[in-house]
């Protein structure tokens, strides 16, 4: 039987005890995970740490497609379909069912996973923005041309239903010379994402930064986005420029490739992870909250920061690894908050913890 889960907060700054020597799969841990992969919905977060070249191995993962969100050193993705390298900056995205190994590029690497069992990523629809703008298909990226013909033992890894099996072939599987269709892994340098944001006044919701998502069966309620929140420019007026306090039905989990966000002081480091289950009230920590109310709203340019959430509808359960590195004080961000006169509350929901009763 699962243990109740808290509403409360959680952050946790990089992990200094991930796997060491590993290769890209032994190398991941999982964070967080919401619904049962047979369930075809849901989302997990893991993080990895790869030290060393996936060596006569591949992955499949039959539970889900995979983002991988590199945030320290470049990496190689050899897959059926050709290769791929993407470093911090960029996202991979390998569909469910293809098989893939990873090669280091720089000695280490580093990063986010978001495995998705439900619909696959796709672009968001744009609506009144049009026909261009967020991610546009033209800066998708497929495979360099490449195949293996190697007739030596290769351990294939695969995900299925949550357990992870193995056999061994005597040949490299990535040996296809050839494919036709669209089922493809891919690559998109964050930089090319085209930033909508107001230029009147009012904080936009964060759908507005949508890289890719996958719809649930409720229209409005994604079971997974991935947005990002890159260097920007800041102009409304009459505004509170960063997020406000605020309550959603989105559960958000957030990390950070480079820089610093934002909406977040201390404590919110590059590799690091925070957590705010769907209808936990959060917002700036005070630090933040002073600097933005006290800043002149003049235009200005958000730079040197990359920061992404992995939202979903479902709640996010922190796995027991996460739960024993969390950071125990993350509350303390809000302790200071204080009513203002002129009625503007900084939170009240984001400065107690909740307690489980009975």
């Amino acid at each position: 039987m699962k243990q109740p889960l808290a509403p409360n907060r959680l952050r946790w700054n990089p992990p200094g005890d991930l796997p060491s020597g590993a290769d890209f799969v032994d190398g991941m841990v999982t964070m967080l995970a919401n619904r049962d992969p047979s369930d075809l919905e849901g989302v997990a977060v893991h993080l990895y740490r790869a030290q060393r070249n996936m060596e006569s191995r591949v992955f499949i993962n039959a539970d889900g497609e995979l983002l991988i969100i590199p945030q320290e050193g470049p990496i190689e993705l050899q897959t059926e379909l050709g290769r791929i390298e993407a470093g911090p900056g960029d996202i991979a995205l390998i569909p469910r069912g293809v098989r893939f190994r990873v090669r280091l590029l720089d000695g280490e690497a580093r990063g986010y996973v978001a495995e998705n069992h439900g619909l696959p990523f796709r672009l968001p629809d744009l609506g009144p923005i049009g026909a261009n703008g967020l991610a546009n298909p033209r800066d998708f990226e497929v495979p360099v041309a490449s195949y293996e013909d190697r007739d030596e033992p290769t351990e294939v890894i695969q995900k299925y239903l949550g357990s992870l099996w193995t056999t061994t072939l005597d040949h490299s599987p990535l040996d296809v010379v050839g494919w036709h269709g669209n089922y493809v892994p891919c690559r998109y340098d964050l930089n090319r994402f085209n930033t909508i944001g107001t230029v009147s006044y009012d904080h936009p919701d964060p759908s507005i930064f949508t890289v890719l998502t996958s719809p649930s069966n409720v229209p409005g309620r994604a079971n997974a986005d991935f947005v990002i929140f890159p260097p920007r420019w800041m102009v409304a007026e009459d505004t509170f420029r960063p997020p406000w306090f605020h309550r959603n039905v989105m559960s958000e989990a957030m990390g950070l490739i480079y820089g610093e966000y934002d909406a977040k002081a201390e404590g919110f480091a590059p590799g690091g992870l925070s957590l705010h289950n769907l209808m936990s009230g959060h917002g700036p920590d005070v630090e933040s909250w002073k600097k933005a109310s006290e800043a002149e709203l003049k235009p200005a340019k958000i730079e040197s920061t990359l920061a992404f959430m992995v939202e979903t509808c479902w709640p996010y359960r922190p796995t027991q690894f996460a739960l024993d590195r969390a950071q125990p004080d993350y509350d303390e961000a809000w302790r200071a908050s204080q009513r203002r006169s002129c009625g503007n509350d900084i939170g009240p929901d984001a400065r107690s913890e909740a307690r489980q009763l009975g």
